[in-house]
């Protein structure tokens, strides 16, 4: 039977989350170079969990700076089948409260220097990502928000900038003409590398302020943001841990077969260098 593992990308608290078993380190060498941080392994009744904190602990690094394509591939190596992301944003809409929970389920990219795919290196694909939220992991996150009694919302746009500035009044006045719901700078290209290493992902989005449109509300700043983060760690810590063992296998939607439509390399011209580099990518569709 195959062992359940879910890959949690977060603030470097959640991996204290109360009830873990068997809790290691482990550090995870990749093609891509290291990922941000070591990842934190425990149990959850039968359920493994890969903590990572996704800019390293001690907040080291910026959104622009996070090794994407590394975090993702180690994930993946360790046998990963799904990843839930525990994002901080802004809020783009009135009626989108601080530290209410929204599962996104669309994204909008304003990124403009990360490394977004992992085939760029003698192999092309293009997956599908017209919908980049796995619907069945979107699903059991919401139910598990509802069953809680927390603050939920279902569904939104997540525009993703590219930072570490904040937004500029006018940025973030048209981001709510676009009709947006929450801001923020991590989640691309996180999701697309997910749908192109086949795995499952999802996002916990937890406003903690009002970017800057709201005229009447102080400008953002790194304290607000801070507060508001620790203010909400219990609660998401308590939606993971309600919402994860309800990650079953064998997975139904399209995400562990993502590569099958995506790879338009001949075969025979994906060299064995590329084949045992990308192995933890490519070895189902390659029969590795």
């Amino acid at each position: 039977m195959t062992e359940r593992i879910l890959g949690i990308v977060g603030g470097s608290g959640f991996y204290n989350m109360p009830g873990l078993a068997d809790v290691g380190e482990l550090r995870v060498e990749t093609p891509f170079g290291p990922p941000s941080d070591a990842v934190i392994r425990g149990r959850l009744g039968d359920l493994t969990l890969l903590f990572l904190p996704r800019h390293g602990r001690g907040h080291r690094l910026t959104p622009s700076q996070i090794n994407y394509r590394a975090n993702v591939f180690a994930l993946k190596k360790l046998g990963a089948q799904g990843i839930i992301s525990v994002s901080a944003c802004g809020s783009m809409k009135e009626e989108i409260g601080v530290g209410q929970i929204v599962i996104v389920d669309q994204f909008f990219d304003r990124t403009r220097r990360r490394a977004d795919t992992y085939f760029d290196c003698g192999v092309a694909a293009h997956v599908q990502f017209a919908d980049p939220v796995c619907p069945d992991l979107a699903r059991i996150l919401y139910d598990a928000a509802v069953r809680l009694g927390l603050p939920a919302r279902k569904g939104g746009t997540y525009v993703c900038m590219e930072g570490p500035a904040f937004s500029t009044r006018a940025e973030s006045r048209i981001y709510r003409q676009w009709g947006v719901d929450v801001i923020g700078m991590t989640n691309i290209p996180e999701a697309k590398l997910a749908r192109e290493a086949e795995l499952c992902y999802a996002t916990i989005a937890i406003p903690t302020d009002y970017d800057c449109w709201r005229s009447a509300d102080a400008d953002i700043d790194v304290a607000t943001i801070v507060q508001a983060l620790l203010a909400n760690v219990q609660r998401a810590q308590d939606l993971i841990r309600e919402a994860a063992p309800r990650f079953t296998l064998p997975r139904t939607c399209s995400c562990p077969t993502a590569l099958d439509t995506a790879l338009i390399t001949d075969r025979g011209a994906i060299t064995g260098e590329v084949r045992e580099t990308l192995r933890p990518i490519l070895g189902r569709v390659l029969g590795l």
